[in-house]
């Protein structure tokens, strides 16, 4: 019995593991901000130091990153498909993850720490 109990624990403690390596932010900041200056920035305000987006209706990457709820999965979901408001942008998996990286580099400090 004692040994189902530690297989058990085991099992759960990797899923557990997997599950916490999977939630980890993908991408690399730096290329994102470069890539996002060349792809988004005729709409939307790239920097930090923005406070408007060149579109007035296109958000600034700050605010985007300061969405209560804002992760990587949501992000990739949002550069992944169309929306009434942007053109439809297609962009490779490796691409996503970096811009989404830049924007989530963007979040207040206090968010990130939790």
């Amino acid at each position: 019995m004692r040994m189902l109990a530690r297989l058990l624990f085991a099992g759960a403690f990797a899923i557990s593991a997997c599950g916490i390596a999977s939630a980890q932010t993908v991408g690399d900041p730096a290329n994102g901000l470069l890539l996002s200056q060349r792809l988004c920035g005729d709409c939307h305000a790239v920097e930090v130091s923005a406070d408007q987006s060149p579109k007035s209706k296109a958000p600034t990457f700050a605010k985007i990153a300061d969405t209560p709820g804002m992760t990587g999965m949501a992000l990739s979901a949002w550069l992944h498909s169309s929306h009434r408001t942007m053109p439809l942008v297609r962009l490779d998996t490796r691409t996503r993850e970096d811009i989404s990286a830049y924007i989530l580099s963007l979040k207040p400090s206090s968010a990130q720490s939790g």
